[in-house]
C-alpha cells in the first residue's frame, strides 16, 4: 500500500491521475486526456479512411470515395473501384461543388455555417442550379433534411447525367465533420433509398469511422 501511495502521488502531480474528493476514488487525469487526444489526433485519418471505404466497396460492390475540405470545398482523395463490368470512375483530386455534390452538401450540413455561407452564395448566383434551389432559404432546407436523415445524395442531376451519388460525415474526437464518406453509382442501378441496404451501410461505415477517429457523439454529429 505505501508504494502503491508513493505512485499514485507522482502521477497526480504530473496530471496523469486525479483523485475525486468526495469519494477518494482515482480516475485517470487531464494529462493523461491530452495524451490520449494527441494520439487520436495523429491517426492518418485517410489511411484510415481508406480502408474503411476498401470494407464498404467489398459489402456493396459500388464505387466508394473518399473527400476532404478545402478552402474552396471539397476534394476527392481516395476512391475505390467495384468489382462489376459497368462503374462510375472518380478521379482523384477533383474539386467538388457545394451544392451539387453529395459530399458537397454534406460538408455544407455540417461545418460551421461561416465556413459555408460564402461558397453557398457564391454558388447560388454562378451555378445553373435546379429550381427548387434557387435562393437561400432553399439551401437552408435542403441542408436541415440533410442532417435529419444523416446524409445527402444527388440523383439526376442535369450536369452529371446518369450518376447519382449519397455521402455519409465522419467525425473527429472534436466532434467536427473531417472527412464525407460517398457511395457513387450508375442511376438505376444504384439503391438510394435511405432505407434500403446500400445507405445503411454507408451510415455504418461511416459512424466506425468516426468513432475510430475519436468522435463522442456530441453536437458534430446531431
Amino acid at each position: 500500500p505505501s508504494k502503491a501511495h508513493r505512485y499514485l502521488v507522482s502521477l497526480i502531480r504530473s496530471g496523469l491521475v486525479e483523485q475525486d474528493p468526495l469519494t477518494s476514488r482515482y480516475n485517470l487525469g487531464p494529462f493523461a486526456l491530452n495524451i490520449g487526444l494527441v494520439a487520436i489526433d495523429r491517426l492518418d485519418r485517410i489511411r484510415l479512411g481508406l480502408a474503411a471505404i476498401s470494407e464498404l466497396r467489398d459489402e456493396i460492390n459500388e464505387t466508394t470515395a473518399l473527400a476532404v475540405w478545402s478552402d474552396n470545398g471539397p476534394v476527392i482523395v481516395r476512391w475505390e473501384r467495384p468489382r462489376r463490368p459497368i462503374t462510375v470512375n472518380v478521379v482523384t483530386g477533383t474539386a467538388l461543388d457545394l451544392l451539387t455534390s453529395a459530399s458537397g452538401r454534406v460538408f455544407a450540413a455540417w461545418l460551421p455555417r461561416e465556413t459555408v455561407a460564402p461558397i453557398i452564395e457564391r454558388e447560388l448566383k454562378s451555378l445553373d442550379l435546379p429550381p427548387d434551389l434557387s435562393s437561400r432559404a432553399d439551401v437552408d432546407a435542403l441542408l436541415a433534411g440533410i442532417r435529419r436523415n444523416g446524409v445527402a445524395s444527388v440523383s439526376g442531376y442535369h450536369l452529371v447525367p446518369g450518376v447519382e451519388a449519397v455521402a455519409a460525415p465522419v467525425f473527429n474526437f472534436k466532434n467536427e465533420i473531417t472527412i464525407a464518406m460517398l457511395v457513387v453509382g450508375v442511376q438505376g442501378m444504384f439503391d438510394m433509398r435511405l432505407d434500403g441496404p446500400v445507405v445503411a451501410a454507408l451510415r455504418r461505415a461511416a459512424a466506425d469511422l468516426s468513432l475510430r477517429l475519436g468522435y463522442t457523439g456530441g453536437d458534430g454529429g446531431a
